[in-house]
């Protein structure tokens, strides 16, 4: 999964190894956030203005009723679309890598950006990349873990047909916007971070 770097004697991880590197950490991620996240959802599901008219009090209370009416295991409901919606990192890292080399390629040209910059954008440019691959998987995966407690759990397919019969090809891309929008200014200060941090521990990645 390397390759030579073009006039120097060092290697680098090629960018299907970013990609699948980021599956990886997706899958994996997968494990620990969907009992919170299917909380979190379900806490937001809430409309009721006063707290005693609300279904659940809190997330105490609202995981001990997932486990009283499916067990404990019910805390992973929806664990397949939340498989399908993290793998995405794929294209995430994937992303990141290809643009941060891109810029490097402009190393020396009139288009040449400092590094911090090159990091900020290719963070927050390939969010879009991320977001426009998984949104399809998002909303299955919300609509998994919003289901009712006393119903049965729905499955990844039986979700996505019900979101196909009861909107349409456009219920799969629901909330995109809203999603570009937090997207870009988070991953891109989540990246420019990152790529500092390394930096400042001299352990940046090869690019060029």
């Amino acid at each position: 999964m390397t390759e030579a770097v073009t006039g120097t004697d060092a290697r680098r991880l090629t960018l299907l190894g970013h990609g699948i590197a980021g599956l990886g950490a997706g899958l994996t991620s997968a494990l620990l956030a969907t009992p919170v996240e299917h909380l979190k959802i379900r806490l937001q599901m809430q409309i009721q203005r006063a707290v005693a008219d609300r279904e659940f009090k809190g997330p105490i209370d609202c995981a001990r009723q997932v486990t009283r009416h499916r067990g404990v295991i019910g805390l992973w409901s929806g664990f397949t679309g939340s498989l399908a919606f993290r793998a995405n990192f794929l294209w995430m890292f994937g992303s990141i890598e290809l643009l941060m080399r891109g810029f490097a390629s402009l190393k020396g040209t009139p288009f040449e950006t400092s590094t911090g910059t090159a990091n900020f954008l290719s963070g927050g440019l390939a969010s879009f990349s991320f977001w426009i691959m998984a949104i399809p998987a998002d909303n299955i995966k919300n609509r998994m873990m919003a289901s009712p407690l006393n119903a049965a759990r729905p499955s990844f397919t039986s979700t996505m047909r019900h979101v196909y019969t009861t909107v349409g090809v456009r219920g799969f891309f629901a909330g995109l916007t809203p999603c570009f929008l937090r997207a870009f200014p988070t991953n891109a200060c989540a990246y420019y971070a990152y790529e500092g941090l390394m930096r400042a521990f001299d352990a940046e990645k090869t690019r060029h």
